[in-house]
């Protein structure tokens, strides 16, 4: 419209659109309305969130994260307003198992058989190695989550792939929560988890062992759906010159974002530690 304004006299203008001077004025001093306003702000605060959770958030878990910023949308205007704004989660891509199941140590009964439920936190861990690429070589990491939290409890990030590395990350984890005994500790059947030494540690701090069965990457879906998530929230959109520099990202991603920040749907659309926390004040004192 400005455009025309310079380019027509204003009567000539009027005519052209059909309007009266007096409506041409009242149109140019119109404020935007109210919806209009309301749809600018709440496109500001989409934008905010999507960068403050690293673009990783679709609309439902995106309209849980503005409600506590105090902005209150459907699901629908959100996605509307993502489509306008050009916003979109990262992309999934595949990755593969690491461990080497062949081999002639002992193995443990699959104790879970793929019912991936928990009562309460530390009676249930899964865990895990995957694997990053960096300029250095692998890192590899190894990873123990809480079936009932989400939470990841323990990890430990090295070049090698060693009963070493799930070791530090089991020490991790019974530091920062001190289970009861009788904590199922789930794994696939590489040869790091049968190793004496490491079922020795799960014997030591009063564990069951359980194991997949050998390929059935299912039986331990939590644990490689995790691997996932990270690999599809940072690793992938990353390039590493050291193993250090992976180290420090993947630690800050675990202890921070993920357990800390990252809405869970499956956690009704809050943290692993706040989804903690609710439970912690929800039991009756001793």
């Amino acid at each position: 419209m400005t455009t025309l304004r310079h380019q027509y006299p204003l009567a000539m203008l009027c005519r052209v659109l059909e309007v009266s001077r007096s409506g041409y004025y009242a149109w140019q001093h119109r404020r935007p309305s109210t919806r209009a306003q309301e749809n600018a702000r709440l496109e500001v605060a989409i934008q905010a969130a999507h960068v403050r959770t690293r673009q990783t958030y679709g609309p439902e878990r995106l309209q849980a994260e503005l409600r506590e910023d105090g902005f209150l949308a459907g699901v629908g205007r959100i996605k509307r307003l993502r489509k306008k704004l050009g916003l979109r989660c990262s992309q999934v891509r595949r990755f593969k198992t690491t461990t080497n199941s062949n081999h002639a140590l002992p193995v443990a009964d699959n104790r879970l058989a793929q019912t991936f439920t928990a009562t309460r936190p530390n009676e249930t861990w899964v865990t895990d190695i995957t694997y990053v690429p960096t300029a250095e070589g692998w890192l590899y990491v190894a990873g123990i989550k809480d079936l009932y939290t989400c939470e990841v409890v323990g990890h430990a990030m090295e070049g090698r792939m060693t009963t070493e590395l799930v070791s530090q990350a089991l020490v991790m984890a019974v530091g920062a929560k001190r289970p009861q005994p009788g904590l199922i500790h789930h794994s696939d059947r590489g040869s790091q988890y049968c190793a004496q030494e490491y079922q020795d540690r799960l014997r030591q701090f009063g564990m069951t062992a359980s194991m997949s069965r050998k390929g059935n990457c299912y039986d331990n879906a939590p644990m490689e759906s995790f691997w996932g998530t990270l690999k599809n929230e940072l690793v992938h959109h990353r390039r590493y010159e050291t193993r250090e520099q992976a180290r420090r990202e993947i630690a800050e991603y675990m202890d921070v974002f993920y357990n800390r920040q990252r809405r869970h749907s499956r956690l009704g659309n809050r943290s692993p530690a706040a989804f903690a926390q609710q439970w912690a004040r929800q039991q009756p004192a001793a």
